[in-house]
């Protein structure tokens, strides 16, 4: 009885041990199994995807059914195509490998600086032109040829002409009444006789005769047949259009005066540059004559009309040449240089506050008045467009030229987050204003202060579209993640660029 006891007891034992090692192995068996669960899993979650098309999505390794390309994983942990605002974190070391600078967004009143082209011409408003103003025998030409250089007041033709021997008779007869009826009491007779010598001299007056050539015929009292015709202005017998002996009818043009002491620079400026140029601007120009030197000019006259062949405005810039260096259809190399304040207006210290005459930019008056030359009304410089330097209301945003990446209708920046534990860069769209020199003007989307790229922002976009995820040529990013699975079904088709305006926003810059 007491063995049988025993031989139970043995038993029971032996079951009870079998049965927990039965469960320790189940449970191994299960936890290796769950393990080789989540390590499947795992597999089946890895996506691979085409750098060239990141549309493309496989479960596997493989080609790629449009370009053959060996696909590559996509990070299962990396955010969303389309989800947000873009962002990317790279390591320190990946950073200084892509070479990534950044810059502040500041404030600030820009330059911009316009280059143009263009020649010396003849101002003309100061051409005269000599010509017969009775009709007549050209007897004598002093000036033999083209270049000669006159004064006012030299003798340019003699000219005979029947007509005014008549016209002096009459000044003769005339003279010679009012000189009779001088001391006569006869006061209506004397202010008709004076009227009729007026009319005698103001008709010789017309044709050209000096006061001084007038004086002298009542004092000779005696015709002449041949008047000699002088010089208006000084300058440069630019043309000879007559011939001595020729006869010529009134108006006949026989000399071309140019005055060269102020003389024009015809610019040609570009349909794009026009937002930076005001009337009256000092313009900087150099001719290949004198290498090195500079000579200064003002706007005096912006074309209101463009040149459809060549998209350019003609531009007129008045010069003073005193000693007579710049020549007509010299070469001129032009530079106007524009601070530019918010909105894209132009300031202009030198003008600021100021009063300008429109017809001539020389004339610059510090209050109210008239123009000394022409007499139209001064006008305030802010009516053409400046704007006061001390200060507008804000100056303008300002990002180096080199971050926006722009394509089309739509700007991209890449501006660092800040707060991060790894470099992180965020893309976003701007609204850009006009370029000036080497900054853009940001009208919308930054703040001052944060930190743009500048180098390496299209190394950071290129990995965003490699991850088929928002970015400057496909703001919606790629399609979604759906699988390939290379078993001749149709490639999930791309993303349509005209959807939607995706996570970066409607395209907002110009």
């Amino acid at each position: 009885m007491r063995k049988a006891r025993i031989v139970f007891i043995l038993l029971l034992a032996a079951f009870v041990l079998g049965y927990a090692a039965r469960g320790c192995g189940a449970r191994e068996r299960g936890a290796g199994e769950a393990e080789t669960g989540a390590a499947e899993a795992e597999r089946r979650t890895e996506i691979w995807t085409c750098s060239m098309h990141p549309q493309i999505r496989a479960e596997k390794p493989g080609k790629c059914p449009l370009c053959g390309m060996d696909l590559i994983p996509v990070s299962p942990g990396g955010p969303a195509a389309g989800a947000g605002r873009p962002t990317l974190t790279v390591s320190e070391e990946a950073r200084r490998l892509m070479e990534i600078r950044t810059a502040p967004v500041t404030r600030g009143f820009p330059s911009a600086e316009i280059l143009m082209t263009g020649k010396i011409a003849f101002d003309e408003t100061r051409v005269k032109y000599i010509t017969a103003w009775v009709g007549g025998r050209l007897d004598r030409l002093f000036v033999d040829y083209t270049g000669v250089p006159v004064r006012e007041g030299d003798h340019m033709v003699l000219i005979y002409s029947p007509e005014i021997v008549s016209a002096q008779e009459e000044l003769i007869q005339a003279a010679r009444a009012a000189a009779e009826m001088e001391g006569s009491g006869l006061d209506v007779m004397r202010r008709r006789t004076l009227s009729t010598l007026e009319a005698a001299s103001g008709k010789l007056r017309l044709w050209g005769l000096t006061d001084g050539q007038i004086r002298e015929i009542e004092e000779r009292g005696a015709a002449t047949d041949h008047i000699t015709i002088y010089a208006p202005i000084s300058g440069i017998v630019i043309d000879k259009n007559a011939r001595e002996g020729m006869y010529v009818e009134t108006g006949t043009r026989i000399y071309t005066i140019a005055d060269l002491t102020h003389v024009w620079a015809l610019l040609d400026a570009y349909e794009s540059d026009m937002m930076w140029i005001r009337y009256g601007q000092d313009v900087e120009f150099t001719v290949e004559a004198y290498p090195g030197q500079t000579f200064h000019g003002r706007i005096s006259f912006i074309d209101p009309v463009l040149d459809e062949r060549t998209r350019t405005v003609k531009l007129r810039v008045d010069v003073d040449n005193p000693d007579g260096r710049l020549k007509p259809e010299m070469f001129v190399r032009a530079t106007v240089r524009a601070r530019v304040a918010a909105a894209g207006r132009v300031m202009e210290p030198d003008l600021e506050g100021k009063w300008i005459c429109p017809m001539h930019p020389n004339i610059i008056g510090e209050d109210p008045g008239d123009c000394t030359i022409c007499g139209m009304p001064l006008v305030t410089t802010e009516s053409l467009g400046y704007v006061r330097a001390d200060p507008p209301a804000e100056a303008p945003l300002l990002i180096p030229a080199s971050a926006p990446l722009v394509t089309g209708r739509r700007a991209v920046v890449y501006v660092e987050a800040p707060g991060h534990d790894l470099p992180t860069f965020e893309g976003r769209e701007v609204t850009l204003g006009p370029r000036a020199g080497d900054s853009y003007i940001v009208e919308a989307g930054l703040a001052e202060g944060e930190r743009v790229v500048t180098r390496g922002n299209f190394k950071i976009d290129s990995q965003l579209q490699i991850e088929a995820r928002p970015s400057m040529m496909s703001p919606e990013g790629g399609a979604p993640p759906a699988v390939h699975h290379h078993d001749g079904e149709a490639a999930p088709p791309a993303a349509d660029p005209h959807a939607g305006h995706g996570a970066m926003g409607p395209a907002r810059s110009r």
